[in-house]
């Protein structure tokens, strides 16, 4: 029902700053706890259909969606600053808790490839997780925890869910899988673990884990591997395949080239006679 303000009814509050129109009112408050924030504000409301407010001289009718101009002004701005707090309240990612310095999510086949070619000779643990995997969930915490304990080590996540392409191109068809790279080595092993098979993953860290100097240079991902990113339509990835050597056939000692193949093969008999069989 509409409701007409008066001249002698009209009391906006906003802010906890209360203005007084006149003595004759009574306040209402309303709290906007449910955002988290608090404001309040009053509103007298009288009906006197015979007076006529000198508010821009015209009745000023509350009805509908219809608000004061201070009231409308004061809700967009809390409901502005509720949403603004809605969305940087929004809970962490599972695979997003615990990281450490040394842990950080690949976001393409590039940005692998250059992860491990840059490493030098520090060990490098590729993580392949899917948010849906429940073995991927529950293995996390440890994998933070090996991290912490192992500073020089860099840890790289890869989320199957946005890069399955890449991981199809990589051979990677089971959920945790890990791969650990080295220096001149490239790949040192690679295996599935979950928390009951975690002292695989304690194993490879201890001996692969220790301090030492590779002779040449960073190998990085295989070249298979390398041919088979480049060759994936989907991935932003080039890669020139490196030449293969060409094997040059050992000359057979007393041969002589200028003499056809089978004079060739009886002097390599050197006298022995060719016996066939039958007349």
């Amino acid at each position: 029902m509409a409701q007409v303000i008066s001249k002698s009814s009209l009391f906006i509050g906003a802010c906890g700053n209360h203005h007084r129109v006149d003595d004759d009112f009574s306040v209402s408050p309303v709290s906007f706890g449910g955002f988290g924030l608090k404001k309040s504000f009053s509103c007298l409301l009288k009906v006197n259909n015979n007076l006529k407010s000198e508010f821009l001289g015209k009745q000023i009718v509350l009805g509908g969606d219809a608000q004061p101009p201070s009231f409308n002004k004061s809700f967009r701005s809390s409901s502005i600053t509720a949403q603004t707090t809605l969305r940087i309240g929004t809970a962490q990612k599972w695979w997003e808790k615990g990281l450490k310095e040394n842990m950080r999510e690949i976001s393409s086949a590039q940005e692998l490839v250059d992860s491990l070619t840059n490493a030098g000779d520090k060990l490098v643990v590729v993580d392949f997780f899917s948010p849906g995997c429940g073995g991927c969930k529950a293995l996390h915490p440890k994998i933070c925890q090996f991290a912490e304990m192992n500073p020089d080590v860099q840890f790289l996540q890869v989320n199957y869910e946005e890069h399955k392409s890449m991981c199809y191109s990589l051979g990677v068809h089971v959920l945790p899988f890990f791969r650990f790279y080295r220096g001149s080595q490239g790949r040192v092993c690679s295996f599935s673990c979950t928390n009951a098979t975690i002292k695989k993953f304690r194993d490879a860290l201890a001996k692969h884990g220790p301090d030492r100097c590779s002779l040449g240079p960073t190998k990085g991902l295989e070249e298979k591997e390398l041919v088979a990113l480049a060759a994936n339509k989907e991935l932003n990835f080039n890669y020139t395949p490196k030449p293969v050597p060409v094997e040059k056939e050992a000359a057979t000692p007393n041969s002589n080239p200028s003499l056809p193949v089978p004079l060739r093969a009886m002097n390599n008999n050197d006298g022995k006679t060719l016996v066939s069989a039958g007349r």
